[in-house]
């Protein structure tokens, strides 16, 4: 395409969309310039030489000539104009393009917010409506847009978006494609004036485009894209049913058993991830007998550790280690798997192969590393029989073990045994079979032993005959006691195995409110589960009031349920007001009694919210109720006192009966002039507060030399702009020599003012004396005099509508204090108010120093 902005293109396809809703395209740019809106229009009249009906709902051109001729030929829908103080702005008219009903409509601009009075507040929810309805729509987003990024770009740039899509809006789109070009072909487009107007160009070079944000900006912007090609992948694997491992993109799992070599195997794995630029995930698998517990003490531990390494811990249910680990591994597309070296003895894995060596027969795809730790060296360890070992081995010693006590009696020990010995041995080796558990086994093998003693040892032997009573006693006790101890061997694995699966359930509940405790949300705690039960999707609903359906309020996976009946499992917290909906396996009863108090701490995680809600409003109401009290009361003279001032000075100028001297009229007109500047003050100062208080001051640090910013101030004093004109400024000394500071520079200049004008009021005969020095990371800059000094009750000063030890109500609110610490603390730093040395007060403000190097940033 002819003058097109080069890109790379990055595509996500989220599958088919419904017929019912139209499909989002989005082209999205790591930066204003790279092209978005030409490539938007150079896809129309493709689509339109192919027939479709395409038209312009909204396009911004920006003034450049080639995209404004690329629009020429699409049919334009007239903008709805709406009027706004006094102005009138151009806004998508959704009306009108659901009214012409076009295959494809083209809207720019998709982060942009709707003029007041609007449908709706955000463009992308007018782009909502126009998919609901089933029109495909082709938009544009610039990265610093997307609400997820939001305060990363901020931090790089300096800059805070006020204009945000929601990332899971965008995630709807069926396909993104990123419009991408090199920073510094985008600097010489900017210099060339294909941007921007020329007069803005130096401000944006040296701003927002510098070369180290631009490249910031791309990377993210292709981090991003890449992870909705990841989730893509996943879900069209899941759709497919695919579980080889695709390695499309290069991670890492690493298997802990919480034992002390699980750091040694993290930090390895954390390597072979960092020289791959692989995403590391650590594991730990809990088994169903709860046999295999990863300690409480140290689950924090190594999660801390993954994550300093840049990694996750997951935690996941499996009976069968082996099969569990490499299920995981598959789930999240593992190119490699970590794993210790076996701390079994030589002889148990000659009855059982051990998890690494199963782990390496079924990895297929999967590369495997086995790393060696010295805890691999501490010799015989007794370690819990497989499932399937636990299954064939009491059969076979039922067979084996009477044969062996029947050979061994009958060639070595039958000249020196009687029968009471001989039948002795055969009591041992039906308690060993007895002991390793099944009644089943055990009968058989008391059934094998009479029949061996029987035929080899008792007389008449080699024959079945039983002559003697004794023999035939000695054949029924067997039996009987062989049934006896296998049914308390039964018993006792009965009770060890409920107490694994409570000491598993325990831990599963530990896990989980571990997970509420630091500070996780819903959805995460969700995701936690979907992932410890390895199921498709997990979802919380909530019943409406009104009883007319479901709410869902968070979901974790792929397709969640949404409603009850489409639920594999539904469990209610109790009162069937919440529910948590499972998709995937069907889980066992254990389970459901595990997820059942999950839902109890979710339900309790959204009530807390609705009650944190509920008093956050309460609290302003009560802040705004004390507010507006203190400042009626403060009002009531301070605003009526300097109002009474200048309408009385008007008032005798205007007076027709009396004649004024020039110098009578001076005075007269500054008492008005000097009574306007500290009613202007007083509503300055009103106005910060009110900010402060809703949180509407975004400081923009920057680097800011101490000495401008004093005289700065004291010219504002000089002015007026604090309240009154300030003769005495020549009593201000300034010592801040080259100090600088990490500061806004207009919050800094206010809080001087307020300081300087504080101490020149408050202490009218005393010198005033401006200081800087440097502590470490942080600039303290002083403001000392030498007046009436630290009144009774300090810190109210910094109290709205306080003046601690002053009885003269005539020269303000006592908010410029209030209004000071509040810009410093929006700065990072922190005002205290102390003894000056010899007597006074020293207000001491306490900045950030700028870093080496450092040229912007963003609290």
């Amino acid at each position: 395409m002819p003058g097109a902005a080069p890109r790379d293109d990055l595509s996500v396809n989220s599958g088919d969309s419904p017929s019912r809703r139209g499909e989002l395209r989005i082209y999205l740019g790591a930066a204003p310039g790279v092209g978005k809106t030409y490539a938007m229009l150079g896809e129309a009249h493709r689509r339109m030489e192919r027939g479709t009906d395409v038209v312009a709902a909204v396009v911004e051109t920006h003034g450049r000539k080639k995209t404004a001729e690329l629009l020429a030929g699409i049919e334009i829908i007239p903008p709805r104009w709406i009027d706004y103080r006094g102005k009138s702005f151009p806004e998508l008219d959704v009306a009108a393009v659901l009214a012409r009903r076009p295959q494809v409509v083209l809207v720019d601009e998709l982060a942009h917010t709707n003029t007041p009075g609007s449908a709706n507040p955000k463009r992308w929810q007018d782009v909502d409506q126009l998919l609901a309805a089933g029109i495909t729509v082709i938009s544009t987003l610039n990265v610093q847009h997307l609400d997820s990024l939001n305060d990363v770009v901020a931090q790089i740039t300096g800059v805070e978006q006020q204009e945000t899509v929601p990332d899971s809006f965008v995630r709807q789109a069926s396909q993104i494609e990123l419009v991408d070009v090199d920073p510094e072909a985008l600097r010489r487009r900017l210099a060339h004036g294909n941007v921007y107007a020329p007069d803005k160009v130096d401000a944006a070079l040296s701003n927002y485009f510098r070369s180290g944000n631009l490249t910031a900006l791309r990377e993210l912007a292709l981090l991003w894209v890449a992870d909705q090609v990841d989730a893509a992948l996943v879900k069209y694997r899941a759709d497919k049913k695919i579980t080889a491992t695709w390695e499309a993109r290069e991670r890492v799992v690493v298997a802990v058993t919480g034992g002390p070599e699980s750091e040694t195997l993290v930090r390895r794995a954390s390597r072979i991830a960092s020289k791959a630029s692989a995403e590391l995930l650590t594991l730990h698998v809990l088994r169903g007998d709860g046999l295999a517990q990863l300690p409480t003490a140290r689950i924090g531990k190594i999660r801390e550790l993954a994550n300093s390494l840049g990694g996750s811990l997951h935690v996941v249910v499996g009976d069968d280690v082996p099969s569990a680990l490499l299920d995981f591994a598959r789930e999240v597309n593992a190119t490699q798997l970590v794993i210790g070296t076996s701390r079994r003895s030589r002889w148990a894995r000659l009855i059982d192969e051990g998890i690494g060596a199963r782990v390496v027969r079924l990895s297929g795809t999967i590369d495997v590393h086995i790393v060696t730790h010295e805890e691999s060296r501490q010799g015989f360890r007794a370690t819990p029989l497989s499932a399937r070992n636990r299954r064939v081995l009491p059969w076979l010693a039922a067979l084996l073990v009477p044969s062996a006590v029947c050979s061994i009696t009958a060639l070595w020990l039958d000249p020196y045994l009687r029968i009471g010995g001989e039948s002795a041995l055969f009591f041992v080796s039906v308690l060993v079979v007895a002991l390793l558990g099944g009644v089943a086994p055990a009968i058989v093998s008391a059934v094998i032993s009479g029949v061996l003693l029987n035929y080899f040892l008792i007389p008449p032997r080699h024959s079945f005959t039983i002559a003697e009573t004794d023999s035939a006693v000695t054949e029924v006790v067997l039996l009987l006691v062989a049934v006896a101890v296998a049914v308390l061997v039964d018993r006792a694995a009965e009770r060890a195995r409920e107490a694994g699966r409570a000491s598993r359930e325990a831990e599963l509940l530990a896990l989980f409110a571990g997970s509420v405790l630091r500070g996780a949300d819903l959805a995460t705690l969700l995701e936690r589960v979907r992932e410890t039960y390895a199921l498709r999707s997990v979802s919380f609903l909530r019943e409406r009031p009104d009883g007319t359906g479901q709410t869902v309020i968070a979901t974790a996976g792929l397709d969640p349920c949404t409603t009850v009946e489409s639920a594999d499992t539904a469990i209610d917290v109790g009162d069937e007001e919440f529910w948590i909906l499972v998709a995937g396996r069907q889980l066992a009863g254990r389970d459901r009694r595990v997820l059942s108090a999950v839902a109890k701490q979710a339900a309790g995680l959204v009530r807390q919210g609705e009650l944190a809600a509920e008093a956050n409003r309460a609290e302003a109401v009560v802040r705004a109720d004390e507010l507006r009290r203190s400042l009626l009361s403060a009002v009531s003279h301070d605003l009526r006192t300097p109002l009474a001032a200048a309408k009385a000075a008007v008032s005798s100028l205007r007076a027709e009966d009396v004649g004024f001297s020039p110098q009578d009229t001076a005075e007269l007109l500054a008492t008005v002039e000097e009574s306007v500047d500290q009613l202007t003050a007083l509503v300055g100062n009103l106005l910060d507060s009110s900010r402060l208080a809703a949180g509407a001051v975004q400081p923009q640090l920057r680097r800011v030399y101490l000495e401008e910013a004093v005289e700065r101030a004291l010219v504002s004093i000089g002015r007026g702009e604090t309240g009154f004109r300030r003769s005495g400024i020549d009593r201000v000394t300034v010592e801040v020599d080259d100090a600088v500071v990490l500061a806004d520079a207009g919050l800094l200049d206010r809080v001087l003012a307020n300081l300087l004008d504080n101490a020149l009021r408050y202490a009218p005969d005393s010198p005033v004396r401006v200081s800087a020095c440097r502590a470490g990371d942080r600039v303290l800059i002083d403001v000392a005099d030498q007046g009436r000094g630290l009144p009774p009750g300090g810190e109210r000063l910094f109290e709205p509508f306080q003046r601690v030890g002053d009885q003269d109500n005539t020269t303000g609110m006592g908010l410029g204090l209030s209004v000071a610490r509040g810009f410093v603390e929006a700065m990072g730093g922190t005002l205290r108010a102390c003894e000056t040395p010899g007597g006074g007060l020293t207000m001491v403000v306490d900045l950030a120093a700028p870093q080496p190097n450092a040229h912007t940033s963003k609290r």
